[in-house]
């Protein structure tokens, strides 16, 4: 996980994916073309942006005491987009920054593609209070429809909506309050009585209000929100929150995080060796071993523990990634080979993932394939948008590849694609003072 701006974290990905794919099915939405995004914030927000589009402050995922309550602000969300509240609000899309709403979605990108929440900082600046001040400011009449469509999802889905009237009862509170006392979340979605009301007569006429969802999902809620807090609060508020005295799996969870924070690798390794004795096959466990001693500079031993969390997952890239991360770092002939191996899926599946392009330049390389390491070089700054570094990197693969492969010919595309963006780029840059 990284804890900065932007979370990018497996495990919390797969859960929310999990708990919100029946309710875009129910909206006609197709889940795959739903972008989650976990914003590091401790306000409590979500809100929808650029399209399909979600985004989750952490706040708002640890303020949440159920699934029920998550799963019914992901309704609710779902609603703005099947009801195209942002798509219609064309004055409000005039008069806004759309750089500002661009910004956003490019700074999750960034922290998405690089890994790395800190990269997205200069993009993100102040685009989140732009468009929430503007584009997300939705109307009393959008915020009733979306409780109504967001209740019909659930309903056809047969889950109760008494988590979303339990979210809005907290938000209640919200509304009393002003200025920086009052959760984002109450500002851009108006709540009236009226919206309470509507809710409240759902959940009492409906034959799902008192049906839960099942124990997996729950206690993957209660991990997410130990996990966020072991990795987002000081390791003081973590052990304060998750005391010795509570045994259970998600308060284990959240001590063996704090510890890797405090800094203690070796306490740490012991306190997820226990949770991995109980649950040996637990790729998140494994994972987090391998992020600590690989972040201890003991990468032979990260190498065991990530190859048993890819094991248990096969289908996690970003486990993959960061096992060809340990891999190049211990920098034999065979793990170079196998690091590409990896890399070369990673980036099939991830072909936004910057990070993971660069370090299969590094593969490429040391495998004595410097014409495919230039090309990787070439994609990871046209998909960073370095049009200059694209167009140079893209002519130094095409000296070196074979004409007229696939390789040659994308290195080709890069370049024709770069070089007038590049040229234009410069044309609009304010001429230098002599």
């Amino acid at each position: 996980m990284d804890a900065r701006s932007f979370i990018t974290d497996t495990e919390i990905e797969l859960y929310i994916r999990e708990l919100s794919t029946p309710v875009f099915q129910s909206a006609g939405l197709s889940p795959s073309a739903v972008d989650l995004y976990f914003i590091n914030d401790d306000t409590l927000n979500a809100f929808v942006a650029g399209g399909q589009n979600i985004f989750f402050h952490t706040g708002l995922l640890m303020a949440t005491e159920t699934p029920e309550q998550l799963l019914g602000v992901i309704a609710h969300e779902t609603g703005h987009i099947s009801g195209g509240h942002l798509a219609r609000s064309g004055e409000a899309l005039r008069n806004a920054s759309q750089n500002a709403l661009l910004g956003l979605i490019l700074g999750a990108g960034a922290a998405l593609a690089t890994g790395r929440g800190d990269a997205a900082t200069a993009i993100i600046q102040g685009s989140q209070s732009a468009v929430q001040g503007s584009l997300l400011q939705y109307s009393r009449a959008q915020e009733s429809s979306a409780d109504q469509a967001g209740i019909r999802f659930l309903e056809s889905n047969r889950e109760s909506s008494k988590g979303m009237l339990e979210f809005l009862s907290t938000l209640s509170g919200q509304e009393l309050l002003s200025g920086r006392s009052r959760s984002p979340y109450a500002s851009t979605h108006p709540l009236t009585r009226d919206r309470i009301a509507f809710v409240e007569e759902q959940v009492k006429n409906s034959p799902y209000s008192d049906k839960k969802l099942p124990e997996e999902l729950q206690q993957k809620h209660r991990r997410m929100v130990a996990k966020l807090h072991g990795f987002i609060r000081s390791p003081a508020r973590t052990f304060k929150a998750y005391p010795d005295t509570d045994t259970s799996i998600e308060a284990r969870y959240a001590r063996a995080v704090a510890t890797y924070r405090l800094p203690n690798a070796n306490a740490a390794v012991a306190l997820v060796d226990e949770l991995l004795a109980d649950n040996p096959d637990d790729p998140f466990f494994h994972e987090l071993k391998g992020q600590i001693l690989f972040e201890a500079a003991r990468p032979a031993e990260a190498e065991v523990a990530y190859r048993k969390a890819l094991g248990s997952l096969p289908d996690a890239p970003r486990i993959e990634l960061e096992l060809s991360r340990v891999l190049l770092a211990l920098d034999t002939k065979e793990h170079n080979e196998e690091a590409q191996a990896h890399l070369e899926h990673v980036v099939r599946l991830l072909p936004n993932a910057t990070f993971a392009w660069r370090q299969l330049a590094i593969a490429y390389g040391r495998n004595g394939n410097h014409g495919m390491s230039a090309l990787a070089l070439a994609e990871e700054a046209f998909r960073s948008g370095n049009e200059r570094d694209a167009a140079l990197q893209a002519n130094r693969a095409k000296q070196k590849l074979q004409p007229h492969t696939e390789a040659w010919l994308r290195a080709s595309d890069i370049e024709g694609i770069s070089t007038p963006r590049d040229r234009e780029r410069k044309k609009d840059q304010p001429p230098k003072k002599k």
